[in-house]
């Protein structure tokens, strides 16, 4: 409980220090802006994401996770993956730039990409501390350094009015956020030393999660490579705002379950007893509820909290935080189950879901986008969630953690407000291209 207390709060610091910088920097920048850094991010998260062999769930499940050889030998293995990616983006910049046909894109991807560096240097004190669920402290450091970035990225909004604000606010953040990390966290510091058995277990429970994650990148950023290359970068920037406000729960979920879950099906695996099963269903249904009752507030008032907000330029975004705060409706309901196959040790079933959810995501976003436009982008994100749920039922059933009564009960509520909200925005949902 104190965990799950330290990470909404720090979540809720988060993303009211996010909107607060919104409302300013779109007053400050053109949508264009958010749109090119829309597409930066597309290219920084999947070279993350497709590099990614889950050493940070290694350490929070291995029987070693306290060993300073293994911790050093995780630290060492992303310092080298953090200098490789920063290589990558350089190297992908001219030909991103010359795809998308916006040469700035050359300039500003290999800057950004210092972040990755950055990353790299990250100590495993952060996933020890998360191991334990030691979580207050790492929450003030996020909370702080990300103040620090948006600060700068307002300064320099107002000097520039670039771009640029945006880059170079994110880097700062990024720096502070590691300065932090390594002075303030209890632990060892680390150093650069290879163990071979170490590198075996992180290697062999990571190499699933490397194809894991390169499916994931599907699932969360299907849409916007989709859409990169049907909308304008003003129609981009505008789309990434509505997703901004309506992925709040989706992203709050997904802090709790990486942080929280893990831990929790490490402790009382659910086929054990019982009574492990009825304590997963009640930290389920606290879960579950709260997020879709965010969810569909955020989907009842959208229209109208876009146009108190934003400045006409961003009308559009009203409908679809709408329509997504709908559509991700399926995927709350079912976000806590498959970090039971990680918890277990098993990465390639938790591989093997992954790549089914990304294959449905980005065939049913390609065809929706295909036939109705960003309408039909936002419905089939909607349906890809629907579609994936029997394999992600079949995956907690493995491991008796399936549970259908709390799912019925969560998609009757989701239904009855989605209706409500379709209802009473009918008009500008109508309105999108």
């Amino acid at each position: 409980m104190r965990g799950s207390l330290a990470t909404v709060l720090g979540f809720g610091g988060a993303q009211f220090l996010r909107l607060a910088s919104n409302l300013v920097l779109t007053r400050l920048l053109v949508p264009e802006a958010f749109g090119l850094m829309t597409l930066i991010t597309l290219l920084i998260m999947g070279l993350k994401l497709f590099s990614d062999i889950g050493i940070g769930q290694s350490i929070l499940r291995s029987p070693r996770g306290d060993d300073q050889l293994f911790l050093d030998t995780a630290w060492s293995l992303d310092l080298i993956r953090g200098a490789i990616l920063w290589v990558l983006a350089c190297v992908l910049a001219v030909p991103m730039a010359n795809f998308y046909d916006i040469p700035q894109l050359a300039q500003l991807v290999p800057v950004t990409a210092t972040v990755l560096l950055i990353g790299g240097l990250e100590p495993t004190r952060v996933d020890s501390a998360t191991r334990h669920l030691l979580l207050g402290r790492i929450t003030a450091f996020e909370l702080f350094s990300q103040f620090c970035g948006i600060i700068v990225m307002v300064a320099l909004a107002v000097l520039t009015r670039s771009v640029w604000a945006l880059v170079v606010g994110q880097i700062f953040a990024s720096a502070i956020r590691l300065t932090l990390m390594m002075r303030g966290l209890p632990g060892e510091p680390n150093r650069f030393r290879i163990d071979r058995s170490a590198v075996h277990e992180l290697v062999g429970f990571g190499a699933w999660i490397f194809v894991s994650t390169v499916a994931g990148y599907a699932v969360s950023q299907g849409d916007k490579l989709v859409l990169s290359k049907f909308l304008s970068l003003e129609m981009l920037g505008i789309y990434n705002i509505g997703y901004f406000l309506a992925a709040v729960p989706v992203m709050l979920g997904g802090t709790l379950v990486g942080r929280m879950m893990i831990p929790i099906y490490r402790e009382s695996p659910p086929a054990e007893s019982r009574e492990n099963f009825l304590r997963l269903r009640r930290f389920r249904f606290l879960l579950s509820g709260g997020l879709i009752a965010i969810g569909l507030f955020l989907a009842l008032i959208g229209t109208w909290l876009v146009d108190l907000l934003y400045d006409p330029r961003y009308e559009a975004a009203g409908a679809v935080l709408v329509l997504l705060a709908l559509a991700f409706m399926p995927q709350l309901i079912t976000q806590s189950y498959d970090q039971i196959a990680l918890a277990m040790g098993d990465s390639r079933i938790f591989c093997l879901v992954s790549i089914a959810r990304g294959v449905l995501m980005l065939a049913c976003v390609a065809v929706g986008a295909a036939l109705l436009g960003l309408t039909g982008a936002i419905l089939g994100q909607a349906v890809a969630y629907l579609l994936s749920y029997p394999i992600i039922a079949w995956l907690a059933r493995r491991y008796d953690a399936w549970d259908g009564a709390h799912d019925a009960v969560m998609a009757a509520v989701a239904a009855v407000g989605a209706a409500l909200a379709l209802w009473l925005h009918a008009n500008a949902i109508a309105a999108l291209p």
